[in-house]
């Protein structure tokens, strides 16, 4: 949806996306919720297709699991990161006209961060459910936070490509 000039004539600035990081942080608040009531950490599995469960597991690192396996410093770094990277998007989407494709991305991003730093101030790690498998071979378990981070990332990507008149 492009930003639309206002009745003073100025284009509106990248926060009327903010609407869309509300959606992807409620959509992965509510899913973790139901998640955290349905099933049991580390145990139940929920079938739902050949190559797609719903599980329940704590994910103390990045995505994908980096980091996991390390002591604990990990939680603090994170967050700090998280923080700080949704301050600089908010910066960004404050001074940002007339580019919805980078502002929706940046909204997904600020969205996706903003569910997973939730999830590591009240529970120090992060909540994942979504395992996608093929062969006997699992990807890491993510959630819709993550999904929000990556497709945002996905879209500032081609945004970057895309050839802008008079450049």
């Amino acid at each position: 949806m492009p930003d639309r000039p206002t009745p003073g004539g100025e284009e509106k600035s990248g926060l009327s996306w903010l609407w869309l990081a509300l959606v992807v942080l409620a959509l992965d608040q509510l899913t973790k919720l139901a998640v955290t009531a349905n099933l049991a950490p580390y145990q139940d599995v929920i079938p739902l297709t050949g190559f797609f469960n719903l599980v329940h597991v704590h994910n103390t690192g990045a995505a994908f699991s980096l980091f996991a396996d390390q002591p604990g410093w990990q939680r603090g770094f994170f967050l700090a990161v998280a923080l700080a990277a949704s301050a600089f998007i908010l910066h960004l989407l404050r001074k940002t006209r007339g580019k919805p494709l980078f502002c929706g991305a940046l909204a997904l991003v600020l969205g996706g961060a903003v569910g997973n730093v939730i999830d590591r101030l009240l529970y120090g790690h992060v909540i994942d459910f979504l395992d996608v498998h093929a062969l006997g071979w699992h990807w890491p378990a993510f959630n819709v936070a993550d999904s929000g981070i990556t497709v945002g990332a996905v879209l500032l990507v081609l945004d970057s490509l895309r050839k802008e008149p008079g450049r």
